[in-house]
């Protein structure tokens, strides 16, 4: 097992590993336990009452955060001719069709989110091992597939602006990073909010007992926060209402 350095263990010492904190209450705590000295990213661990291994029972989706992520997000849009002069237009970073499926082939993965019309989906698709694995893979159900290219400025307004995709891993636990240390603790609520609600929508119809399990705020160097479940799923339904 590795040694946590002092300054963990001083931080840890701050939260009770068994109690269950109101949200408000739980971002200021972990404001507080944070000890790097770059801007650690915030983050929300979710552990949901399903089986992974079932594909009825399998989150997948994407939520709007009002304050975005704390980073700039690089968007590639595979799109030809009308379609890629609004992507860029619409301040897509890279467009274009075949130049950028060879470039991708070859290794170039210099972007963080991929969007695609719907009439490149047959060379984007040859793709799929390189993507897939990194979660760039543009899909129709995180909107990220795009039918009509006007379109494409929202969709890109949202992708720049903190829309991001979340969804379980293996073990039935949905990771998201939700900003930064720097973001004010109204910031980081409203973004926490925003993901427990869409999370809340997104439960599967073959989920059956408990959906949402633990929540967990942690950030990049410091101990987790645990929060109160209810308490959070209702403050989030309000905020949503």
């Amino acid at each position: 097992m590795p040694k946590h350095g002092k300054k963990f263990i001083e931080a840890q010492k701050k939260v009770d590993p068994q109690g269950l904190y109101a949200p408000d209450e739980g971002i200021a705590l972990l404001k507080d336990a944070a000890f790097a000295n770059f801007d650690e990213t915030v983050e929300v661990h979710a552990r949901l009452g399903i089986d992974p291994r079932q594909a009825d029972q399998a989150v997948r989706s994407t939520v709007v955060l009002p304050h975005g992520t704390g980073k700039t997000v690089r968007v590639l849009v595979f799109a030809a001719g009308e379609a890629e002069r609004i992507a860029r237009d619409a301040g897509a970073d890279y467009a274009g069709a075949d130049d950028l499926v060879q470039q991708i082939q070859g290794g170039w993965l210099e972007f963080d989110a991929a969007v695609a019309m719907a009439d490149q989906m047959g060379k984007v698709g040859g793709l799929g091992r390189i993507l897939g694995r990194r979660g760039l893979m543009p899909n129709p159900r995180s909107g990220t597939v795009v039918r009509d290219a006007v379109d494409l400025p929202n969709v890109l307004r949202e992708l720049k602006g903190g829309r991001v995709e979340f969804r379980n891993d293996r073990t039935g636990i949905v990771h998201l990073g939700i900003g930064r240390k720097s973001f004010s603790g109204d910031q980081l609520r409203d973004n926490l909010f925003a993901f427990v609600d869409a999370l809340q929508r997104a439960k599967p119809t073959g989920a059956k007992g408990v959906y949402l399990r633990t929540l967990t705020i942690t950030s990049t160097m410091a101990p987790g926060v645990h929060l109160d479940v209810p308490l959070t799923v209702a403050a989030a339904a309000e905020a949503a209402a």
